[in-house]
């Protein structure tokens, strides 16, 4: 019913929210690329006050900016749903495959450069590899262990993992003292996340598997890879379109993943029904295209910073939706936790870097990890 109520609000503005701005040439893109994917973004061009294109109706900004944070806010629960029934590699491999022949026939249909050099293509499959395989699959299998509210808040420490990442490389972005009391408080919030894990594992029987704690550390681990292959990429400047890049690295992360589930034969494992199609399909639909689309798009209308956003809206959005549709409840620290991250995300993407530039326009928030 919440992907049928989805189809139905959405449904009427997305012709709008996919039409020209999608379309964006070599030089375009090279101007304004994605923050989701770690990309660097040129205020310069795209700003609010020399925008690339037209101003577009209010509606469809705001519709925009809802696709995003309900979209990519409630993949958390579909993943939930889904790796119940599936095998976290098929549930991760089947809806990028799916996502990633959409997206490249998508951009091929629109007239875009689909293949380049084997240099490129080697670099696209790495940077899905670490991003989409890496960052993707730890947080799916622990949403067998952990609550879909408290993952999507562990997730939300990409920008802090970036801000770091950048602050420690040579010739590295590093951040003012604001975003420093941004990355102190993010510590002070991990802590008040991961101690009711921790204080449930100390009271454990010995043959007893603290699987909450392993699952909360397979996220930050792939958060870490995420970030990682964010700031690569950003290095890497390469001269490819933003949606085909995404195509191609979901399209790597695929191959990853149902590598894994054929070689150890998972298949047999995957339930497929209702529940488990229907969460696949959200997430491809509403997490790797509409939501996806609607960021690339939002990033050509809005100020960069507006459309970051979602880096500590979602968050907040995936523990109201596990509430309401799973029926999860955090713990009162974990709840102080949310808190927490969500100022220290929102310090440390506001701050301004040590160059004078926005952090925002340095910071890679965490997608869904959802493209």
């Amino acid at each position: 019913m919440l992907i049928v109520r989805l189809v139905r609000l959405y449904s009427g503005a997305l012709g709008g929210l996919m039409g020209g701005p999608l379309s964006c040439d070599a030089h375009s893109n090279e101007k304004a690329v994605n923050h989701h994917l770690g990309w660097r973004y040129h205020r310069s061009i795209v700003s609010s006050s020399s925008p690339l294109h037209a101003q577009p109706p209010r509606v469809a900004i705001l519709l925009a900016f809802g696709s995003v944070y309900l979209c990519w806010g409630a993949t958390y629960a579909a993943m939930s749903i889904g790796v119940r029934l599936l095998p976290a590699t098929i549930l991760a491999g089947t809806r990028m495959m799916v996502g990633a022949l959409i997206m490249l026939a998508f951009c091929g249909l629109r007239g875009k450069q689909i293949f380049y050099g084997l240099r490129v293509m080697a670099w696209l499959g790495l940077l899905g590899t670490l991003m989409l395989f890496g960052g993707n699959i730890f947080l799916v299998w622990s949403e067998k262990y952990l609550a879909s509210g408290l993952a999507a808040l562990l997730v939300a420490v990409v920008p802090l993992y970036v801000a770091l990442i950048e602050s420690i490389l040579p010739a590295g972005e590093r951040l003012r003292p604001r975003g420093m009391v941004g990355l102190a408080l993010g510590l002070i919030a991990l802590i008040a996340l991961l101690w009711p894990s921790f204080h449930t594992a100390m009271h454990l029987h010995n043959h007893s598997r603290p699987m909450q704690i392993i699952a909360a550390l397979a996220v930050l681990f792939g958060a870490l890879s995420w970030a990682a292959g964010s700031v690569l990429f950003r290095r890497l400047r390469l001269p490819v379109d933003p949606l085909v890049a995404a195509g191609w690295e979901m399209m790597a992360a695929s191959l990853c993943n149902l590598t894994i589930a054929t070689t150890v034969w998972q298949w047999k494992q995957a339930t497929w029904n209702a529940d488990s199609i229907g969460a696949v399909g959200y997430l491809v639909l509403f997490g790797s295209l509409l939501g996806f689309s609607c960021y690339i798009w939002l990033i050509h209308h809005v100020p960069v910073a507006k459309a970051a956003t979602y880096a500590y809206v979602n968050p907040v959005v995936a523990v109201i939706l596990g509430a309401v549709v799973l029926g999860e409840h955090l713990q009162p620290t974990e709840y102080l936790g949310m808190a927490a991250v969500v100022c220290a995300v929102a310090l440390v993407t506001t701050s301004q870097m040590q160059s004078g530039r926005p952090a925002a326009e340095i910071e890679a928030p965490p997608l869904e990890q959802e493209a």
